[in-house]
């Protein structure tokens, strides 16, 4: 499983457009690669290390500056954040041989669809069910991401 987790002052997701589906302010945007074979264990990982990963920091009034050691220390929760998680199968796309990328690590979309669900029902028990917002599996998504920092991190179980 993999976890693309991008820290982020704002983020959308729209399905039809215009039609506006969920948005958060500060927090996390979690885009959700599941490969074929990922266990329940897998997900359990990616979404316990997502919620505690510590890629905040305290900022004073002004916006500017780290903490007072210059590092980011503190996780979602810690900042009382929001985490948008979106299914994102082709984070196992393969493009080592010729120009289209192969899929075929990817897991069924059967399969993915419900550990997706476990996923984000995962997050909501770590971070609270207001504080987690998701798409739609399988939908064609218009993902508005504004990257802060920016600070992208690839989190995997394996």
């Amino acid at each position: 499983m993999r976890a693309l987790v991008q820290r982020v002052s704002e983020a959308s997701v729209t399905i039809d457009e215009p039609k506006h589906y969920a948005e958060i302010k500060k927090g996390m945007v979690i885009l959700l690669g599941i490969k074929d074979g990922d266990t329940e264990e897998d997900l359990i990982f990616v979404a316990d290390k997502c919620s505690n990963l510590r890629v905040f920091s305290r900022r004073d009034p002004s916006g500017a500056g780290e903490d007072e050691n210059q590092k980011m220390n503190l996780s979602i929760k810690d900042i009382n954040g929001e985490a948008l998680v979106i299914s994102q199968f082709t984070l196992y796309g393969d493009a080592r041989r010729g120009n289209r990328p192969s899929f075929t690590d990817a897991a069924r979309p059967e399969v993915a669809e419900a550990m997706y669900k476990k996923f984000v029902a995962r997050m909501k028990e770590n971070l609270g069910d207001e504080k987690v917002k998701d798409g739609v599996f399988g939908a064609m998504m218009m993902v508005k991401i504004f990257n802060d920092g920016p600070v992208t991190i690839l989190v995997e179980s394996k």
